[in-house]
């Protein structure tokens, strides 16, 4: 089978991201990622699970992790009887797919047609591990097929010598863009927000692109609005973890508050990724609330004294009248129009 990770950084080539093999799913720890390439070893699909919980991948990286964690499932029941195996693969669906609710609905289209491939084996006598292994690599082509198309209509907007800010770590975007540029011969500067409290822009975003030759520079979340009053800033771009169709997005927090400044600044922001046809409106994005205590600590540290108290949204949204456009595979849609989308056929993406 070809595959579409040619040519990407290493946080992008798929064993890097989540693999299954022999029992085991080896997924990139990237909460220390690039102070340690240390891979965290799945021997369960509930432990699949809780790493992505607690974020050892993110972004657009669970969707390899939750299909590769349907294969361990499968491999956890393997020798039972047909009716139990068919039984524990929807558990473990459900499970996977419930591992983060706001993108739930993502998720569960990876894992509930790696169970019904895996009921389809078992009837037909084959390996399900086998076939729910090749539907998640067959996933992550479509993937990495469909956003090199959002990658190149994003590196068509940023002009040629140029300057972009991006928040948090958009995954697959960032290598697709980073491919759009080297093939359009395009040279930009990237500034990363830092992203606290788990720090993706600085230790991901900016390692992607500062391994692919781009000078990279890293912006604490407080320096935005002075790098765009001096003029730093030509392009602000995130990707999203949810996009309604009423064109209100949501992404990292701390999106909101950067789409509010380059609004202020005049500043365009282009969304990245492919609208979900579930969710309608506003009401139907579910914000993530996490464990306070990962913003009093990091890595181990404490950052406040014992008595101090924090919140943690893992997500804000952002209205439509502060996004430019959300760039798709089909093109850029202004976001009160985004429903149009759906007028013509939609390829299968996850």
């Amino acid at each position: 089978m070809v595959r579409m990770d040619e040519g990407m950084p290493f946080l992008l080539k798929y064993e890097n991201v989540a693999w299954y093999d022999a029992g085991m799913v080896r997924i990139l720890d990237r909460r220390v990622f690039p102070t340690e390439v240390r891979f965290v070893e799945c021997g369960t699909y509930q432990e699949v699970a809780q790493a992505i919980a607690d974020m050892v991948t993110q972004s657009a990286g669970p969707y390899t992790a939750v299909g590769m964690g349907m294969a361990l499932a499968a491999f956890q029941v393997r020798g039972e009887a047909k009716e139990k195996q068919i039984a524990f693969l929807k558990q473990a669906a459900y499970d996977l797919a419930h591992s983060r609710p706001t993108t739930a609905n993502r998720y569960g289209q990876i894992t509930f047609r790696a169970a019904e491939l895996a009921e389809k084996a078992l009837e037909e006598g084959r390996d399900p591990i086998e076939a729910i292994v090749e539907s998640t690599v067959e996933s992550l082509n479509r993937r990495y097929s469909s956003m090199q198309i959002v990658g190149d209509e994003l590196c068509r907007l940023i002009p040629a010598g140029g300057s972009i800010l991006t928040q948090c770590f958009g995954e697959t975007i960032i290598g697709t863009v980073i491919r759009a540029a080297k093939k359009q011969g395009k040279d930009f500067r990237v500034f990363c927000a830092e992203t606290r409290p788990y720090l993706q822009g600085a230790r991901l975003t900016s390692s992607c692109f500062a391994e692919m030759g781009f000078d990279t520079t890293v912006l604490t979340d407080n320096m935005i609005a002075w790098a765009m009053q001096e003029g730093k800033i030509g392009l602000f771009t995130s990707a999203a973890d949810t996009i309604a169709r009423d064109g209100h997005i949501a992404n990292k927090i701390g999106s909101f508050q950067i789409a509010i400044l380059a609004k202020h600044f005049g500043i365009p922001y282009y969304v990245t990724g492919i609208p979900d046809k579930d969710k309608h409106t506003r009401r139907d994005i579910v914000i993530e609330m996490r464990d306070p205590e990962q913003v009093l600590r990091y890595r181990g540290i404490p950052n406040c004294l014992p008595q101090v108290k924090a919140v943690y949204p893992s997500f804000d949204v952002v209205p439509p009248h502060l996004i430019s456009g959300v760039v798709t595979d089909k093109g850029v849609y202004v976001p009160y129009l985004l429903d149009r989308y759906f007028d013509s056929d939609v390829k299968a993406f996850y």
